[in-house]
């Protein structure tokens, strides 16, 4: 992401790992192997992870696959 297009940090908002999981419909464990493996980006609040909800959104617009037509 460019620093042009980073919201200043006051707007960002954090989800947990739960919401994370609600919104992609996969399990916690799956969220917390994305987490470990750097696929998406979290930050450690004591011993939970918080994940931006932009990089949720972008995860999943670049994980997408079209359907083509026939």
């Amino acid at each position: 992401m460019a620093a042009d297009s980073e919201s200043p940090l006051s707007e960002v908002k954090f989800l947990t790992v739960a919401e994370v999981a609600s919104v992609m419909r996969v399990s916690k464990m799956t969220v917390y192997r994305l987490v470990h493996s750097g696929q998406l980006p979290a930050i450690r609040v004591g011993r939970s992870f918080r994940v931006p909800e932009q990089a949720v959104h972008e995860y999943l617009r670049e994980s997408f696959v079209g359907v083509a037509s026939a």
